[in-house]
């Protein structure tokens, strides 16, 4: 059993990457292997809406020259999926929506690549606009056939500067929950 989970801040070992640990911890409680993908920060396009991913089938993007290639074959080798974002203007990081936006029209495209896998969405927020981000994300499962684990309150944690979202005593419990309902899930799934 395995989660992957995408970074989709440039703050490497920000507040997201802290929640997404949060998680992890659970998570490896559970015997679950984890992995992390560092996504914000680096070079990545947006769809271009070509469908060249509905004709070939192949479970890839036809643009080659970024990262996110590697990230949908990580994903569909998962048994979760994290994708972590700060809050940037009431939604996802640039990388994110790119990963989200591509993703989806691979996994339609070749039999619903997928379905039937877990996924959370984590958010760093400083003040407010962090549930349209949750809900971006959140689509992102659905369309997808994806079980969407939640926890005790929406899986967001609150911090500005680095390392304050580790005193949002409530985030950091939501995470600790959010990573113990994932492992069960993905269990139940794996049972299967």
């Amino acid at each position: 059993m395995k989660v992957i989970a995408f970074n989709g801040s440039p703050r490497k070992e920000g507040n997201t990457f802290l929640l997404i640990n949060r998680v992890f911890e659970e998570l490896e409680k559970q015997n679950i292997k984890t992995e992390l993908v560092q996504l914000g920060g680096n070079q990545i396009r947006g769809c271009k809406a070509c469908y060249i991913c509905s004709k070939n089938k192949d479970n890839r993007c036809a643009q080659n020259d970024d990262m996110i290639n590697d990230c949908i074959a990580k994903m569909a080798q998962s048994d979760g999926i994290i994708i972590g974002s700060p809050t940037y203007v009431t939604d996802v990081s640039p990388e994110v929506k790119a990963l989200i936006d591509r993703g989806c029209l691979v996994s339609r495209a070749n039999n619903h690549l997928l379905k039937y896998k877990a996924g959370a969405a984590v958010l760093a927020v400083r003040r407010a606009g962090s549930l349209h981000a949750f809900d971006t994300i959140n689509h992102f499962f659905t369309i997808n056939q994806m079980m969407v684990v939640g926890s005790i309150y929406w899986n967001l944690g609150i911090g500005r500067d680095i390392g304050e979202v580790k005193k949002d005593e409530e985030g950091m419990k939501t995470m600790e929950v959010l990573g113990q309902n994932m492992a069960w899930l993905i269990k139940k799934i794996c049972a299967q």
